[in-house]
């Protein structure tokens, strides 16, 4: 994948006025604590399938403590995290899956075009390119400002129906 275009047009949303709060996601996104790596969702658009969401940075990330302490840079994997779990917020929000929760499946064309450091705003957009019961796959970009810092494709995959089942 080599994309250096915005998947969702920059002037079709508003960076200070997310219309999803980190509560809203929570209620598609199975992740709490240190592994949710979103913040909120400015952008969603179900005939084009696309998404836009961010995460804010701080020097309280989880990340920053370990990550090269003297010049602390987000983890590349914590990127595709990013991506994956706006992927999953947007099938999930649409049902897509059938009530599943949605793990990664694999990741396809990644590439780290730049950095995101504590106090950054990391802006991921997606669009879902292929979407079965079985597999969903969405293509993604992350943004700091208007630096191109990541792209790739995500896939995933259903792991377990949201309701845990009783232990017998």
């Amino acid at each position: 994948m080599a994309r250096r275009e915005w998947i969702v047009d920059r002037l079709l949303y508003d960076e200070n006025r997310p219309i999803a709060d980190i509560e809203e996601i929570r209620r598609f996104n199975a992740q709490r604590f240190e592994m949710e790596q979103l913040t909120g969702i400015l952008y969603e658009n179900f005939a084009d399938k696309t998404a836009v969401g961010y995460l804010d940075t701080s020097d309280q990330s989880f990340w920053v403590r370990g990550h090269m302490p003297e010049f602390p840079l987000m983890p590349g994997v914590i990127m595709c995290e990013s991506a994956a779990q706006l992927t999953s917020f947007f099938v999930n929000k649409y049902d897509l899956m059938q009530g599943c929760i949605i793990g990664l499946g694999g990741l396809e064309s990644v590439r780290f075009r730049g950095i995101v450091r504590p106090g950054d705003r990391f802006v991921v957009q997606v669009k879902l390119v292929h979407s079965k019961k079985i597999l969903i796959t969405a293509e993604f970009i992350g943004l700091v400002g208007r630096s191109l810092v990541c792209e790739g494709v995500v896939k995933g995959i259903p792991i377990a129906n949201k309701e845990p089942k009783e232990k017998q």
